[in-house]
């Protein structure tokens, strides 16, 4: 410990160093449950690519794991802490060093938090369009260290198709380029998006170019209430066969609609037993809500209510983004589950969480973006009840088989970590495994990059 001390004071100024064990100890998780994390050596917090290399190399020569981390708003254990080891927080790298309307790009480092970035870009006429429900927390290095998505997704597409290019430290203290500034680009292997998703498991990603959209108009939200979760997914199918372009098609289950009301009075009708949001953020986007809305009507919607202007519609969304929350408040502790299958089997999958929720005595809620077929069944528990505790870990893993047995994945955007170590092995198989620890074995020999994730 004394020797990984002095060896990283050697090049890194004192405020960038945390050895309190009081403080180290809030570095040890990110918010998911049931992860286990260790005790860190230490914690540094680098503002140059240069810092994380000297932080790299001397974790090398010493052969101490190093885990990265972002905001730690992530969901799956992947910036757990492991005993011994140093924490590598790149939350003090955060300078937006390129804006370019021409290229249509921003360059940055990986501790810019979305919204920040994307009130930025929008000052160009420009869009970041990745919007997870923590935009106002999370970081872009965390965005692109689990591939997340958000709520624009069925029409703008997740984090990866946004990463033009990256700048990371490797595991002995090199620095790589990967990817291009320019529109196009296929010389050589992929190695951008081979990082992205990689869950700090490959390299430390110091800088990213990322692809930006002209600023679309602002969109236009319509609520549509079903008198069954089966009916809404008929809907989003129809809408989606229709060849509709949404720029949000969002979910909320009787559960979810409820806990939104009680946390915040939303006035959401609680009668109903799912209610869809769908957005259009075209140049004319109340006559696409009015298609929309006829094939909701057409579905066996029981109400359908377009919002006149953006503010009723920005209201919409408030509801929408706030049901992690609210679902949080219905007890304790919860397990958000991240599984996303076929459109066309998506009422499948809501009706497979209920009976799961039946079977286990338990509250899940589903919020879901509809659109994409990514579902997040909340799993609402108290912690403290050792029985109601395992009934809710039984329950998650059954909606994770649900899924795959449904054609679907184990995560759509929240990534694997800790969580679903042995779901990933049973979706890839023992060939996508091995495939992937020689990968792994590749650009980290001595396995000191985030170990224990992933697999």
């Amino acid at each position: 410990m004394s020797d990984l001390l002095e060896r990283l004071r050697t090049g890194l100024p004192a405020e960038a160093l945390i050895t309190d064990p009081d403080v180290t100890a809030s570095y040890a998780h990110d918010m998911a449950s049931f992860c286990e994390a260790g005790t860190p050596a230490v914690v540094v917090l680098p503002r140059t690519v240069e810092q994380v290399q000297h932080v790299m190399r001397t974790a090398t020569e010493l052969r101490v794991p190093v885990v990265p981390q972002g905001a730690r708003t992530g969901l799956s254990g992947a910036a757990n802490a492991s005993d011994g080891c140093i924490v590598l927080s790149l939350v003090r790298m955060d300078r937006i060093l390129e804006i370019s309307p021409v290229d249509r790009i921003a360059v940055v480092e990986p501790g810019v938090i979305n919204a920040v970035l994307s009130r930025a870009v929008n000052e160009h006429g420009l869009y970041y369009p990745p919007d997870p429900s923590s935009w106002e927390m999370c970081t872009i290095g965390g965005n692109i260290g689990t591939a997340s998505g958000g709520l624009c997704c069925v029409k703008y597409g997740v984090t990866a198709e946004y990463v033009l290019g990256l700048d990371v430290v490797l595991a002995d203290g090199r620095l790589l380029t990967t990817g291009r500034r320019t529109a196009k680009g296929v010389a050589g292997y992929d190695l951008t998006r081979l990082f992205v998703g990689s869950e700090g498991s490959l390299g430390i990603v110091v800088k990213a170019v990322l692809a930006l959209k002209p600023q679309p108009p602002q969109q236009l939200v319509l609520a549509a209430e079903f008198p069954s979760a089966a009916a809404a997914c008929d809907a989003v199918c129809r809408i989606m066969e229709r060849g509709h372009t949404p720029s949000l098609l969002e979910l909320m289950d009787r559960t979810t609609v409820r806990a939104v009301n009680q946390l915040a009075s939303m006035g959401l009708p609680e009668t109903t037993e799912a209610l869809l949001l769908c957005a259009f953020d075209t140049p004319d986007p109340a006559a696409d809500l009015a298609a929309v809305g006829a094939l909701c009507t057409a579905a066996g919607a029981t109400e359908v209510v377009p919002a006149d202007n953006p503010a009723e519609s920005e209201l919409l969304l408030q509801a929408r983004r706030m049901s992690l929350t609210a679902l949080e408040a219905v007890k304790s502790a919860t397990m958000i589950d991240d599984v996303c299958v076929p459109r066309s089997r998506l009422g499948e999958m809501l009706a497979g969480t209920a009976a799961i929720a039946e079977r286990y005595d338990l509250t899940i809620g589903v919020c879901s973006h509809a659109g994409d077929g990514n579902t997040h069944p909340v799993v609402c528990f108290d912690h403290t009840d050792p029985d109601e505790s395992r009934r809710a870990r039984e329950s998650f893993d059954a909606i994770m088989a649900l899924g795959l047995e449904l054609g679907g994945t184990i995560t759509g955007e929240h990534g694997v970590g800790v969580l679903k170590k042995e779901w990933l092995a049973r979706e890839l198989g023992e060939t996508g495994i091995e495939l992937q620890r020689g990968i792994k074995a590749a650009f980290d020999p001595l396995g000191l990059l985030n170990p224990g994730k992933l697999f």
